[in-house]
């Protein structure tokens, strides 16, 4: 049986050394994460595996790996210093902050029906409710306040106070001197970092349309309420593509897009059945973009929500950024001589004459998408003796253990040593981390490597050192398969070729 509630991930990530509170010894710090030991490597798996997809398997895509923090006026003409914003509001009474579309969401369906019908929009559709508010702030505190809207720390009804934007951008000292002009922010996606770094791309390697830009980093959001685990968090790291296309033909490739990512997420073992593709509402649509689909995955307790974006945010941040330029006087600074390259433009594909491309967005948070993974491959089961294991079915290439080489004995110099060996050289096979059990009891090691997605455990036992019954069975090792619980014998000759045609 999957996983149905966000606290048996949660239990699991913190009991196994997936994931930790961030300052814990401290009392924490809301809506930052650390991850241990089994969350670092499954977190490494992820972006590897979409490294791989996007960048090395395809013949179109280039990488970068751009500064996290970034010039204000970069971060200025994208947009986000007028724009980047979520909407918050106050409880006098109990002085607890909310963001406020979250807020109504979290209401009983009479209240949210009551917050909806006061500012004639649907009660499932959040996104316009808040922003009808946010058009009226003064009547939208008395709204909150007649509909009954309660505070989920109280639980009681609150008194509001009237609605305003937030921006979300961490705002940072930049040198020795804090003054207005020493500033700067920490980059609240990754996006900019390649829009900023267009013209080098294309200069130092001489891309023509279409063609893309791959980037994997952190970005920080400073969320008003950050919640549900790992999902909404103030420190993230971002997967994130800006694919570059000739105008006119920017709708094409964001078919291709949303088909090239649902494959990518079947891959990684979450069905596509589980996923709903939703044609985000011109109303709700970032500042930026023309379309977008959003992917929802069907999260225990949370139910559908986005771990992915693919926007068409047409030609606007490389248009954005050539008038910032153009604004300050840089541009002949920066750029060539003729008008024609002093934007950040490339030669159409068929008429060679410079053209501001469009731009399709893939955007995944490697968070969400760990939180997903490990939704699908938790699983509980009954055994036939009637006991119950608790199991992780990662696909192979993400689970963050590959193989546990298990000496049956932890006393017996001669399986540990042996055992140690045999860990030695499946590690040289660039496999994944390889670890060596000696835990000593061989029923728990198996519980506890089906617990972390350990595909394979390899048993070193007496008759593998050619001291047990069986004088056949010399110089072979048992391997359990985690997800059948079938064991086979297997020569350690052998044992690299047999581990690599199931882990490659």
């Amino acid at each position: 049986m999957p996983a149905q509630t966000m606290e048996e991930l949660v239990s699991l990530c913190k009991r196994r050394g997936f994931i930790f509170q961030s300052s814990e010894i401290y009392g924490g710090l809301q809506g930052f994460y650390d991850y241990g030991p089994l969350g670092v490597e499954l977190k490494n798996n992820i972006k590897n595996a979409w490294w791989r997809a996007n960048v090395h398997e395809r013949d179109d895509m280039e990488g970068l790996d751009a500064s996290i923090i970034m010039h204000r006026l970069a971060l200025r003409h994208s947009g986000h210093e007028a724009t980047f914003n979520d909407p918050m509001v106050d409880n006098k009474k109990t002085k607890k902050r909310y963001r406020l579309d979250h807020l109504i969401k979290d209401q009983k369906a009479d209240v949210l029906a009551k917050v909806a019908a006061a500012v004639n929009e649907a009660p499932e559709n959040i996104a316009a409710v808040s922003a009808r508010l946010m058009e009226q702030p003064a009547r939208a505190a008395e709204i909150l306040v007649e509909a009954g809207v309660r505070d989920a720390f109280s639980g009681e009804v609150g008194e509001w106070t009237e609605p305003r934007p937030f921006n979300m951008m961490f705002k940072t000292s930049i040198g020795p001197v804090a003054d207005e002009d020493s500033f700067g922010y920490l980059r609240p996606e990754t996006a900019q970092g390649i829009f900023v770094n267009f013209k080098n791309v294309v200069d130092s390697t001489s891309r023509r349309l279409p063609f893309g830009i791959a980037q994997i980093g952190k970005a920080f959001r400073n969320e008003i309420t950050p919640r549900n685990f790992v999902f909404r968090v103030r420190e993230m790291e971002q997967m994130e593509i800006e694919f570059f296309v000739a105008p006119g033909t920017d709708e094409e490739w964001h078919e291709h897009w949303l088909e090239q990512r649902l494959k990518w997420w079947e891959d990684q073992g979450v069905p596509r059945q589980k996923i709903i593709v939703e044609d985000v509402p011109a109303d709700d649509l970032a500042h930026y973009s023309k379309r977008t689909y959003d992917l929802m995955y069907d999260f225990p307790t949370l139910g559908h929500d986005e771990i992915e974006g693919i926007a068409n945010r047409t030609d606007f941040d490389l248009g954005s950024h050539t008038k910032g330029q153009a604004e300050l006087g840089l541009t002949a600074q920066v750029m060539e001589n003729s008008d024609s390259v002093a934007k950040l433009t490339i030669p159409h594909p068929e008429t060679n004459k410079p053209v501001v491309p469009f731009v399709i967005e893939p955007s995944a948070g490697v968070d969400r998408a760990l939180l997903a993974v490990l939704s699908e491959a938790y699983h509980k089961e009954t055994l036939e003796n009637g006991n119950e294991r608790t199991v992780l079915k990662l696909r192979p290439h993400l689970a963050p253990i590959k193989v546990a080489v298990i000496p049956l004995a932890r006393n017996k110099p001669e399986l540990v040593d042996l055992a140690r060996r045999i860990k030695a050289d499946l590690q040289r096979l660039g496999l994944g981390r390889i670890l060596l059990e000696d835990s000593g009891n061989i029923g728990k090691a198996y519980r506890r490597h089906d617990e972390v997605g350990t595909p394979y455990c390899v048993t070193v036992d007496f008759d593998t050192v050619g001291k047990g019954e069986d004088a056949s069975l010399t110089d072979t090792v048992t391997i359990r398969d985690r997800d059948t619980l079938a064991q086979e014998r297997v020569a350690i000759a052998d044992l690299a070729e047999w581990l690599t045609a199931r882990l490659r």
